[in-house]
C-alpha cells in the first residue's frame, strides 16, 4: 500500500472537529462546535461515550497511557481529564492563548503555538516550559509523536513535517 492511501475514513460525530488522539483502542476527538470529546471506535466510527469539554474552544487533545489532555485555544489553560468521568484532574497555564496542537511524548507534553510558529516542550506536572523550537510550519496546527520524532501540521501549506 502505498504512503498516503486511505485505509478507512469514519464521519465525525459533529461538524467541527479539531483535535484527535489515539489511546491504544480507541480514538478521541473534541469539536468546537458542540464543545464535547467523543470517544470512537476506531473500526465503525460509532460513539463509545463522550465527554463535555472543560472549555469552549478545545482544539487539540493528547492521551499518554492514563489521561485525555486537551487545550483551550482562547483561554490558554490545558487540561487534564479524566477518560471515565471527563472530571478536570489538573489544569495548566499554556504559553499562549492560540494553541492548536498538542502531543504527549515521553514524559513530556508538546504544544504548537499558530500564532508565534514555536512549539513547547512542558513539564506535566507544572507546566513550566522546559524548552521552545521554532516551527518549520508557518502556522503549525497539530503535534503527534511517533516514539522517536515529532511531527507538526501546517494550515496554509497543508505539508506535515517531521521534526
Amino acid at each position: 500500500m502505498a504512503l498516503g492511501t486511505v485505509i478507512r475514513s469514519v464521519s465525525a460525530p459533529a461538524n467541527f472537529p479539531r483535535g484527535i488522539a489515539f489511546t491504544g483502542r480507541a480514538l478521541w476527538v473534541d469539536d468546537q462546535g458542540t464543545d464535547i470529546i467523543y470517544q470512537l471506535d476506531p473500526r465503525t466510527g460509532a460513539v463509545i461515550r463522550s465527554l463535555a469539554a472543560p472549555s469552549t474552544f478545545s482544539h487539540g487533545l493528547a492521551f499518554e497511557g492514563r489521561s485525555i489532555w486537551v487545550c483551550d485555544d482562547g483561554a490558554g489553560v490545558i487540561y487534564q481529564l479524566d477518560p471515565r468521568t471527563g472530571a478536570v484532574i489538573r489544569s495548566l497555564a499554556d504559553p499562549s492563548t492560540a494553541t492548536a496542537g498538542l502531543c504527549y511524548a515521553g514524559r513530556f507534553l508538546w504544544v504548537s503555538q499558530y500564532d508565534t510558529a514555536l512549539i513547547y516542550q512542558l513539564d506535566p506536572r507544572t507546566g513550566d516550559v522546559i524548552r521552545s523550537v521554532s516551527s518549520p510550519a508557518a502556522v503549525p496546527t497539530g503535534l503527534a509523536f511517533d516514539g522517536r520524532f515529532l511531527w507538526v501540521s501546517d494550515y496554509p501549506s497543508g505539508l506535515t513535517y517531521q521534526v
